[in-house]
């Protein structure tokens, strides 16, 4: 009876909007003491993510990102993709897609992509030709384009706690930076065909191409080219741990904004920290319950209890994955990713592999899902920015979106079932 008035409370405070954290560490006090495992347990657990030298890798990269942000790369970005691309048909639109994926990797699909390049390319489009109902929803939806591209913090976070998991397969940040690099390529190629498709009556003027203008936007950027060719050299090569590549890219970030292009002061950095870190803690404080969670779940043999359900009902592997795509479709119209990853991932993981799936691959397939959720309604957060930003009723940003959502989810179902596209690298 106590027990159950216990579960009854927890759900009613997370109906209340409880802190995640705080409704996953009920949850699990709640399992240990039905099981009868002295609590300490969790105390523990939470003290080992101290433990875990992966998720400095966290902070570091998140860090780059923010300090990215407050800079004008954003600026320097658009005019350097524009002045090497741009000619193209659909130039623009092409662009706009680079560069938004290009900065959401570093900066996280926290919105900022929206605010920051989202104010220079939406009345670009529009004075270019390309409709308003297009345009708003290209700068919505690309605000989490670039999520699987390292160093994608989604990523990081699924490969900490697949590790937690000890599936006897070995799940690393790199194999997941490198699994996302081509269904990213192929998301972005998808919607750049369709763009130029829907687009074809507009009578859009080209842009022809100039040497001067790209060698000019060159220099200009001359300092933020080398770092994705750095990070995927960090990760081909395994010079650098994961941790130590986030590290240096951080250092090069602060000498490259602080000290080279002079557009963040010393003093600014302490702000951008704190700013940064408040993220970062609320992230390591959801891991660090999750932990114990997922510890629970194991106990309890949730995970087993689960699969001999589904295999009793689902044999096949391809209706598994199906099935799956659409749970994951309607966890992220509901949940962030962060909170979708800690909840999910220890439940679905642990089945996923008995039906013989890699866990590299599901980590993309689960990705790919989630970033299709932050412009799905009804909590897609990249919609309310968006609507925030440019003054525009969110309905209409819902219709808007429609189109990007279903070439996204094709590109998902490739993703899903041609798993060479996401492990040819590895």
């Amino acid at each position: 009876m106590i027990l159950f008035a216990f579960a009854l409370i927890i759900l009613v405070v997370a109906l209340l909007g409880a802190p995640l954290f705080s409704i996953i560490l009920a949850i699990a006090l709640l399992g240990f003491y039905y099981l009868d495992i002295n609590l300490s347990v969790i105390a523990i657990e939470i003290y080992r993510i101290s433990d875990m030298p992966l998720l400095l890798a966290l902070p570091l990269f998140t860090f780059s990102g923010y300090l990215l942000g407050e800079s004008q790369t954003s600026k320097r970005l658009l005019k350097l993709t524009q002045a090497i691309i741009g000619w193209m048909p659909n130039g623009l639109a092409i662009v706009a897609f680079i560069a938004c994926a290009f900065f959401t990797a570093f900066t996280g699909a926290s919105g900022v992509t929206i605010v920051a390049l989202g104010g220079l390319l939406y009345p670009s489009l529009i004075k270019a030709g390309y409709h308003e109902k297009f345009s708003i929803a290209l700068v919505t939806t690309s605000g989490s384009l670039g999520i699987l591209f390292p160093p994608s913090l989604p990523l990081i976070l699924y490969g900490i706690i697949a590790q937690q998991l000890q599936l006897g397969k070995n799940v690393t940040i790199d194999a997941l930076f490198l699994a996302g690099i081509f269904p990213g390529i192929l998301m972005i190629i998808s919607l750049s065909i369709w763009s130029y498709w829907t687009n074809r009556k507009c009578n859009i003027p080209l842009i022809p191409f100039s040497y001067k203008r790209a060698i000019i936007a060159s220099k200009e950027a001359i300092w933020e080219i080398p770092l994705p060719i750095f990070l995927l050299y960090g990760i081909y090569s395994g010079f650098l741990a994961i941790s130590e590549l986030a590290a240096v890219t951080a250092m090069y970030v602060i000498v490259v904004e602080v000290f080279i292009y002079k557009e963040i002061e010393i003093l600014q950095l302490f702000a951008i920290m704190r700013k940064s870190m408040v993220m970062v803690g609320g992230i390591l404080i959801i891991i660090s319950v999750s932990l114990a969670s997922t510890n629970f779940l194991i106990d309890a043999e949730v995970p087993m209890m689960m699969f001999q359900f589904i295999k009793a009902h689902v044999s096949d592997k391809i209706v598994f994955l199906m099935f799956l795509n659409i749970l994951l479709l309607l966890i992220g119209a509901v949940l962030d990713i962060f909170s979708a990853l800690v909840i999910m991932v220890p439940l679905i993981l642990p089945v996923a592999v008995s039906y013989g799936i890699d866990p590299v691959h599901l980590g993309i397939i689960f990705i790919a899902n989630m970033q299709i959720g932050y412009f799905t309604p009804p909590v897609g957060m990249d919609l309310f920015i968006a609507s925030y930003r440019f003054k525009k009723p969110i309905t209409e940003l819902y219709s808007a979106t429609v189109p990007f959502m279903i070439i996204l989810f094709a590109v998902v179902l490739i993703i899903t079932y041609w798993p060479a596209l996401s492990l040819v690298l590895l």
